[in-house]
């Protein structure tokens, strides 16, 4: 039985990736910063299965401690902090978790695992995912944007997730580890945070039908991102891994909208009309915006065997009749 060890496992792809590992008969241990963690009662009732090890990515030691009590055979880094704008206002903190975590728990699995690129592949026992961005491409210099597409980071946690992808990348050429990127634009699901765009309109749809909230406030709606469904991105973390050798890859729809395009059909599920809900305040606009973001998902497709299975239309649809159903509950 496979054993895998999962970072940021309390985060909305960490909840679907534990959830598909276990489908498959994994052991799957979830790294938590210590017993205070918030959202770690809400993951021990919803995966009770999975074993939970306190770590901390600012703490190498700790991270050792990890690798070596729970001795994975995948170990995918889904920890960050993830939340775009936010990385302004703590970008020290980004850079640390987000960027040099990465370095931190490959240094865990390098001295653990004893990696050696002279060492035969067979023989190198632990495996790692590293959750690389299309925020590294920013302000993209070709459509769509492919595994050779430059990168452009306009964010500090852009540039965060730049550190951290070439770092698995030199890991990947120094040590022989097998390591992967995972190049995952923009993916929702009723778990995302309420601090996302997407599930602050889903929510927000909900609420304004049934008459708890009056209007909904945005920022920059005519950007357009390459959004899909998380559930479906997670598989292709596993895919990656279970390859002949490492490589990177670019996963997403092909399709890009604008949160104009979500709001329209989420509000549309609640039968109402969204330009006569939502206002737009310049508060909520990035310092530096990222406008268009569309991705080329061809080599995860030939070479994974992996496509989505949800539609835009149908992420936006599930995202708000799960809102709907629980702010129903909570009335």
């Amino acid at each position: 039985m496979p054993t895998a060890l999962i970072t940021g496992v309390t985060g909305q792809d960490g909840s679907y990736l534990a959830e598909h590992l276990l489908s498959l008969g994994y052991t799957v241990y979830g790294l938590v910063r210590g017993q205070a963690n918030p959202k770690r009662p809400l993951i021990e009732s919803m995966l009770p299965d999975v074993k939970l090890v306190e770590g901390d990515l600012l703490d190498q030691t700790s991270l050792i401690n990890v690798v070596q009590q729970t001795q994975p055979d995948e170990v995918y880094n889904l920890g960050a902090i993830s939340f775009v704008p936010l990385s302004w206002n703590q970008a020290e903190l980004t850079a640390e978790i987000t960027g040099l975590g990465v370095l931190r728990l490959l240094e865990a699995i390098r001295l653990v695992a004893g990696a050696s690129p002279s060492r035969p592949q067979s023989e190198r026992t632990i495996k790692f995912y590293q959750a690389s961005s299309s925020e590294m491409f920013g302000k993209a210099r070709e459509m769509p944007q492919t595994e050779q597409t430059p990168f452009y980071p306009r964010s500090p946690y852009g540039v965060a997730k730049v550190y951290g992808h070439h770092i698995t990348v030199n890991y990947r050429e120094s040590y022989g580890i097998f390591a992967c990127s995972g190049i995952l634009f923009n993916h929702e699901s009723p778990r995302r945070g309420l601090e996302f765009v997407t599930r602050k309109i889903s929510l927000g749809a909900a609420r304004i039908k049934l008459g708890k909230q009056k209007e909904l406030v945005m920022g920059n709606m005519d950007s357009k991102r390459d959004w899909g469904f998380a559930g479906d991105y997670v598989r292709a973390m596993h895919l990656m891994l279970q390859q002949p050798e490492p490589d990177d890859y670019v996963v997403s729809t092909g399709e890009a909208h604008s949160p104009w395009e979500f709001a329209d059909l989420a509000f549309k599920v609640v039968g109402l009309n969204a330009k006569d809900h939502i206002r737009i305040d310049s508060q909520f606009i990035r310092p530096a915006e990222v406008d268009y973001l569309l991705g080329d998902p061809s080599k995860a497709r030939e070479k994974l065997g992996w496509q989505p299975s949800v539609t835009f239309s149908e992420l936006v649809q599930m995202m708000v009749e799960s809102d709907l159903q629980q702010e129903s509950k909570a009335s």
